[in-house]
Protein backbone atom coordinates (compact mmCIF):
# COMPACT_ATOMS: atom_id res chain seq x y z
CA UNK A 1 0.00 0.00 0.00
CA UNK A 2 1.39 3.39 -1.02
CA UNK A 3 0.76 6.08 1.57
CA UNK A 4 1.55 9.63 0.53
CA UNK A 5 3.16 11.87 3.12
CA UNK A 6 0.92 14.37 4.84
CA UNK A 7 1.44 17.88 3.59
CA UNK A 8 2.20 20.12 6.54
CA UNK A 9 1.55 23.80 6.38
CA UNK A 10 1.74 26.66 8.79
CA UNK A 11 -1.54 28.28 9.45
CA UNK A 12 -2.73 30.97 11.75
CA UNK A 13 -5.65 33.20 12.51
CA UNK A 14 -5.74 36.80 11.34
CA UNK A 15 -7.26 39.59 13.39
CA UNK A 16 -8.36 42.04 10.70
CA UNK A 17 -8.90 45.34 12.52
CA UNK A 18 -10.60 48.38 10.97
CA UNK A 19 -9.87 52.05 11.84
CA UNK A 20 -12.54 51.93 14.58
CA UNK A 21 -10.81 48.99 16.32
CA UNK A 22 -13.43 46.45 15.22
CA UNK A 23 -12.48 42.94 14.16
CA UNK A 24 -13.82 41.20 11.07
CA UNK A 25 -15.45 37.89 12.00
CA UNK A 26 -17.13 35.20 9.97
CA UNK A 27 -20.19 33.33 11.14
CA UNK A 28 -20.51 29.67 10.35
CA UNK A 29 -21.02 26.19 11.68
CA UNK A 30 -19.42 22.80 11.97
CA UNK A 31 -21.06 20.51 9.37
CA UNK A 32 -21.51 17.90 12.12
CA UNK A 33 -23.60 20.40 14.15
CA UNK A 34 -25.19 22.75 11.58
CA UNK A 35 -27.73 24.22 14.00
CA UNK A 36 -24.96 25.66 16.23
CA UNK A 37 -23.62 28.80 14.56
CA UNK A 38 -20.76 30.86 15.95
CA UNK A 39 -18.47 33.75 15.03
CA UNK A 40 -14.78 33.16 14.36
CA UNK A 41 -11.65 34.89 13.11
CA UNK A 42 -10.30 34.57 9.61
CA UNK A 43 -7.63 32.00 8.83
CA UNK A 44 -6.69 28.40 9.32
CA UNK A 45 -6.98 26.72 12.66
CA UNK A 46 -3.97 25.73 14.73
CA UNK A 47 -3.84 23.97 18.04
CA UNK A 48 -1.68 26.69 19.59
CA UNK A 49 -3.84 29.50 18.17
CA UNK A 50 -1.21 31.71 16.63
CA UNK A 51 -2.64 35.12 15.68
CA UNK A 52 -1.50 37.70 13.19
CA UNK A 53 -2.66 41.31 13.20
CA UNK A 54 -3.73 43.14 10.05
CA UNK A 55 -4.87 46.74 10.40
CA UNK A 56 -6.88 47.93 7.44
CA UNK A 57 -8.73 50.95 6.19
CA UNK A 58 -12.40 50.85 5.32
CA UNK A 59 -12.89 47.91 2.95
CA UNK A 60 -15.80 46.18 1.26
CA UNK A 61 -15.90 42.57 2.38
CA UNK A 62 -17.05 39.78 0.10
CA UNK A 63 -17.08 36.05 0.55
CA UNK A 64 -16.40 35.39 -3.14
CA UNK A 65 -12.99 33.77 -2.63
CA UNK A 66 -14.12 31.01 -0.29
CA UNK A 67 -13.43 27.39 -1.13
CA UNK A 68 -16.44 25.13 -1.74
CA UNK A 69 -16.51 23.67 1.78
CA UNK A 70 -16.26 27.19 3.24
CA UNK A 71 -19.10 28.41 1.02
CA UNK A 72 -21.30 25.71 2.50
CA UNK A 73 -20.49 26.50 6.14
CA UNK A 74 -19.82 30.27 6.30
CA UNK A 75 -23.12 32.12 6.62
CA UNK A 76 -22.21 35.77 7.30
CA UNK A 77 -19.50 38.30 8.04
CA UNK A 78 -19.51 41.32 10.32
CA UNK A 79 -17.25 43.89 11.98
CA UNK A 80 -17.44 43.61 15.79
CA UNK A 81 -16.19 45.85 18.57
CA UNK A 82 -15.13 44.20 21.86
CA UNK A 83 -18.04 45.58 23.88
CA UNK A 84 -20.72 44.78 21.31
CA UNK A 85 -19.36 41.26 20.90
CA UNK A 86 -19.71 40.62 24.64
CA UNK A 87 -23.13 42.32 24.83
CA UNK A 88 -24.50 40.41 21.83
CA UNK A 89 -24.72 37.06 23.60
CA UNK A 90 -23.63 35.48 20.31
CA UNK A 91 -21.22 32.54 20.53
CA UNK A 92 -17.70 33.33 19.31
CA UNK A 93 -14.21 31.87 19.38
CA UNK A 94 -11.71 32.35 20.81
CA UNK A 95 -13.35 33.25 24.11
CA UNK A 96 -10.53 35.71 24.88
CA UNK A 97 -11.23 37.73 21.72
CA UNK A 98 -12.75 40.79 23.48
CA UNK A 99 -9.71 40.99 25.76
CA UNK A 100 -7.39 40.75 22.74
CA UNK A 101 -9.27 43.59 21.04
CA UNK A 102 -9.07 45.78 24.14
CA UNK A 103 -5.35 45.08 24.44
CA UNK A 104 -4.82 46.07 20.80
CA UNK A 105 -6.82 49.28 21.33
CA UNK A 106 -4.40 50.27 24.11
CA UNK A 107 -1.40 50.06 21.76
Amino acid sequence: MDISPVARRRAGRVLVIDPDGRVLLLQGFDPAVPQRRFWFTIGGGRQDEEYFLLRTGVVEVTLDGLEEAEQQTVTAHRWWGADELVASGEPFVPPELPALLRELADR
